[in-house]
């Protein structure tokens, strides 16, 4: 039975004539070279390249399995050539962008049942981060997102509802909301809400910080972050307050933080975004499957709106 790198050693020095350079194009040493040649060799029982201080030939032996050998392995090289193109080419990939464990969980899910309903595509899941979100959708790094709406972008497509979730206040525990049972939107204005660094009043999630309350206290601003992981610290660190989802209970537990249901809000929803340029014919099926996994994950979800 021959071996690839036999082969590839004998049509290596067939062509060179050199076992330097065959050792160069093999990326092996010139010792391995001459030890494969001499294998050869003593498989076929006879040599197949005539040897000098100066040169390299092949016998005539050499020349008619040279002739007969190089064709077949051209075309097995060819052969898995196609077949790596074909699979190119036949394979597309969707790249999905979740925030927050429970959206996470969702599109791993979906991630995983897609390629069963849709078998030329699989999806690469990928977690994006309050500050840059949006930007990462409209540079072409992800194709689909879940994120909390409302998202009123002009180029941005809003699909279904995968889930929605209660809202609560997250504070420091030693904060005096942390004892209550529950807060009301008039209460905000006793702490300082956490903001995302560089939002514009009505931008997305801009919601969640509010300036005033709904009998215009004002709600004083707290500090700026990028990512949830760093809002969650400094509320641990007693210098800020942020408005989230119920999922926090279940995910993001920590000591120094206390979550506190806050009443009188709307539900904080959570849906699939894409651009409105982008027109795959993945997108479609992808967001049934995502529904699918949703009221697997969340059998409280809504129906999708129409």
């Amino acid at each position: 039975m021959l071996e690839r790198l036999e082969i590839e050693a004998f049509l290596g020095l067939a062509a060179e004539l050199h076992f330097g350079r065959t050792a160069e194009r093999l990326h092996v040493t010139t010792g391995r070279v001459s030890q494969l040649i001499k294998k050869l060799e003593r498989k076929v029982g006879a040599q197949l390249f005539e040897r000098t201080n100066r040169s390299v030939r092949l016998t005539p032996l050499g020349h008619r399995l040279h002739d007969e050998v190089r064709p077949a392995y051209e075309e097995i090289q060819a052969a898995f050539a196609r077949a790596v193109s074909s699979t190119r080419a036949t394979v597309e990939v969707l790249r999905v962008g979740f925030m927050g464990a429970a959206a996470g969980q969702i599109a791993h899910q979906a991630g995983d049942m897609f390629p069963e309903r849709e078998p030329g595509w699989r999806v690469r899941i990928r977690e994006v981060q309050l500050f840059n979100a949006l930007a990462r959708l409209r540079e072409g790094e992800v194709d689909i997102l879940i994120l909390a709406l409302p998202v009123s972008e002009p180029d941005i497509v809003v699909g279904p509802v995968l889930f929605s979730e209660a809202r609560m206040l997250a504070v420091p525990t030693s904060h005096a909301l942390a004892r209550r049972e529950s807060v009301t939107t008039e209460d905000l204005a006793e702490v300082e809400l956490v903001r995302v660094a560089g939002a514009q009043p009505g931008a997305w999630l801009s919601d969640l910080w509010p300036d005033r309350t709904p009998q215009g206290r004002p709600i004083a601003p707290g500090p700026e972050i990028e990512t949830f992981m760093e809002a969650l610290q400094v509320v641990a660190s007693g210098t800020g307050a942020v408005v989230v989802g119920e999922q926090v209970t279940r995910f993001y537990t920590r000591p120094g933080i206390a979550y506190v249901p806050l009443t009188g809000t709307p539900r904080l929803d959570r849906a699939l975004v894409w651009l409105r340029s982008y027109n795959s014919p993945a997108v479609r099926p992808f967001v049934a499957t995502a529904l699918e996994a949703a009221r697997l994950l969340h059998p409280a979800t809504p129906a999708p709106r129409p």
